[in-house]
């Protein structure tokens, strides 16, 4: 069992005159970020975030406001833009949570976030299970937060939701209410922000894994040793269309598996055998039992995918529909070529065990490999292994992690949907 307080502290102190509440006057007390002349086209236009080298340091400090500070932003031309918190140390050094002048950062408007935030997710789904808090897509930047059924999982990426880690817990007791909340800030985007990682019950207490309920099926899945917030929720919608997909009968290869939830769609659609593919035993571990829950036997290989995936070939291995959802291979610009050859390769050697007529979901959750790129390597894929391929369907992220329409970030995932047949 988990509990006991978040580690450590939140960082910093932050004084306003008033709290947020909606009839204080704007620009009470808060300090002023000015923009330089022409940089606020792209924040008027929608977008939250305000780089370092936008800021007119003559007119205003940066290098005065302390990491997560709330601050008011201002354009050259005298016009007030936003509430923002900024962290002088990171490239992104503001990000934008209220355009209203009289809606200051605090308690209220973060409760009034997390209010729309449920009335969202309560629309899509009535079961207390997927993401909740989409970061910027919520008007939240910096936090992500997803049900459990009655535990919340939560991250913090940057300086400024640090910041108000009290005042979120605070919101989600008062407009959630859930049993518990576990903080699992072990990412290592953190240290972008200079943030520490930690890992702690904010109130309640958890066990070491936690029941998931996705499409009508229940899963467990690791929380301490699970990646991210322990469920990738962004994928509940392709699992669901992956039925249109499959043959009764049919073996399916599902690569980078994490627990086994592509996978256990497979066999609720009717798939005849699975065989999942992971470098982490845990997670093998948690697919079996997950596959077991649903009736079924699993073949569990663990190791390098790249490496895995050849020996099947080598070995004479074939299968109907593969299902290729690995992590992130571009998390930064400058992994872009290195990222592309290896969507490539990872692509081309799932093609190579399908056997005449089969079913590619071929899946990137990197944000910097747009979705033309991706085609691009099927067909280089499919060129090298002598095979034709037809995109069937092109999916995202599933509605509960909504597109922030000036935001290009907030839309990462990509699902491709392929036929793939012999040249």
């Amino acid at each position: 069992m988990i509990g006991g307080p978040a580690r450590p502290a939140p960082i910093g102190l932050r004084t306003l005159t008033a709290d947020s509440n909606d009839a204080v006057p704007p620009c009470a007390a808060t300090p002023v970020l000015r923009l330089k002349r022409g940089e606020e086209r792209r924040i008027q236009a929608g977008h939250p975030w305000v780089f370092s080298n936008e800021i007119d340091t003559a007119a205003t400090a940066l290098s005065g406001i302390s990491p997560g500070q709330a601050v008011q932003l201002w354009s050259s031309r005298d016009r007030f833009l936003g509430h923002a918190y900024a962290n002088p140390h990171s490239l992104i050094c503001a990000r934008i949570m209220s355009r209203e002048p009289q809606a200051l950062i605090g308690p209220r408007l973060i409760e009034r976030r997390l209010e729309a935030a449920l009335a969202l997710r309560q629309r899509l789904s009535p079961e207390p299970f997927g993401r909740l808090v989409f970061g910027e897509s919520d008007q939240l930047p910096g936090l992500v937060l997803d049900r459990f059924g009655d535990v919340l999982v939560g991250q913090i990426a940057t300086a400024g939701m640090e910041l108000l880690r009290p005042q979120v817990e605070a919101a989600v007791r008062k407009v959630i209410a859930p049993r518990a909340l576990y903080w699992k800030n072990d990412s290592g985007a953190r240290s972008l922000e200079q943030l520490p990682e930690f890992t702690g019950a904010a109130f309640g207490e958890v066990e070491d894994e936690i029941a998931v309920r996705e499409n009508g099926m229940d899963f467990i899945a690791p929380l301490a040793q699970g990646q991210k917030t322990g469920w990738f929720y962004d994928q509940a919608a392709n699992r669901r269309r992956l039925g249109a997909y499959l043959k009764p009968g049919a073996r399916v290869l599902d690569v980078c598996s994490y627990v086994g939830g592509w996978a256990v769609a497979a066999l609720a659609h009717g798939a005849g055998s699975v065989t999942c593919v992971d470098a982490s035993q845990t997670a093998l571990d948690y697919a079996r039992r997950n596959v077991a829950v649903a009736g079924a036997g699993l073949t569990a290989l663990r190791g390098d995918a790249f490496e895995v995936l050849k020996e099947l070939h080598d070995r004479g291995e074939r299968f109907d529909v593969v299902i290729v959802d690995p992590p992130a291979f571009i998390k930064r610009k400058k992994d872009l070529a290195a990222g592309q050859a290896a969507y490539r390769k990872l692509n081309q050697l799932g093609m190579n065990l399908i056997d005449g007529d089969g079913i590619l979901v071929s899946c990137s959750c990197s944000y910097h490999l747009p979705e033309a790129e991706l085609l691009a390597a099927l067909e280089a894929s499919a060129r090298h292994v002598s095979r034709f391929v037809q995109v069937l369907e092109a999916a995202g992220q599933s509605p509960d992690h909504p597109v922030h329409p000036a935001v290009p970030e907030t839309r990462y995932l990509k699902a491709l949907f392929c036929r793939v047949m012999r040249d």
